[in-house]
């Protein structure tokens, strides 16, 4: 049974949720404590976080950074705040998908399941041990984990599935398109610039490694990982 945890104050959508979702099959729990929201979090051990914006003392970018410090389970967005910022600043903190209130039930569902099954289930990386390597770059698949000269740096799933790509042709360009169309099911619609920010994203982490400038935008057809850390 996969458990959520819902991180909202408004305690009239929370029972509704709760209850929506208890039809589903899923365990649910609310947060209780604003001021907890990670000690909860590491208690309750979900498998997925639905999360609001505005919430008591810290928001929801805040708690979503704190997660991320520790865990990479899915993180879905859920705010009456509708604009294309609010949306980036959360795929920016960390988060996987953005919903705007008032939604449908039914949509909500669909994501939540659309998010389980890219962790965990039909389209997720397969938990098989597999690691690749370019250049003395490697990635581990299972455990999220991206690394070079002994120095590692985690990744979140869709991270993972975007270097997993791109090691996999390097020097070579991967099509926007076919990065969409590994990363999210068809089920999701997704904007340019949600890709555009998960590639951000990797790149920042490259940097992290002290990888510059290797990942490349061809403008007009995708992006190429170029492996010139080998020469430094």
């Amino acid at each position: 049974m996969f458990k959520l945890f819902i991180v909202e104050d408004d305690k009239g959508l929370v029972g509704l949720l709760q209850e929506h979702l208890h039809n589903f099959g899923y365990e649910t729990r609310a947060v209780m404590n604003f001021e907890a929201v990670l000690a909860e979090f590491e208690q309750f051990e979900p498998h997925l976080v639905l999360m609001d914006v505005n919430l008591p003392k810290f928001d929801g970018y805040y708690w979503c950074r704190q997660i991320r410090s520790s865990s990479t389970c899915p993180i879905l967005f859920i705010s009456a705040r509708e604009s294309k910022m609010d949306q980036v600043m959360a795929l920016e903190n960390g988060a996987d998908d953005y919903i705007t209130k008032p939604f449908d039930y039914e949509l909500a569902t669909a994501k939540i399941r659309s998010l389980l099954r890219r962790a965990y289930g039909s389209y997720a990386i397969a938990a098989n041990e597999r690691t690749i390597s370019v250049a003395g770059l490697t990635l581990d698949v299972e455990r999220l984990l991206l690394s070079l000269h002994d120095v590692k740096i985690e990744l979140s799933h869709t991270e993972a599935k975007i270097m997993d790509e791109l090691m996999k042709k390097a020097e070579k360009v991967v099509s926007r398109d076919r990065l969409l169309d590994k990363i999210w099911d068809e089920q999701t619609f997704v904007d340019d610039n949600t890709l555009n920010v998960y590639v951000n994203r990797v790149r920042k982490k490259l940097t992290a490694l002290n990888i510059h400038d290797s990942l490349q935008t061809i403008r007009g057809q995708g992006y190429r990982l170029y492996p010139n850390w080998g020469s430094e």
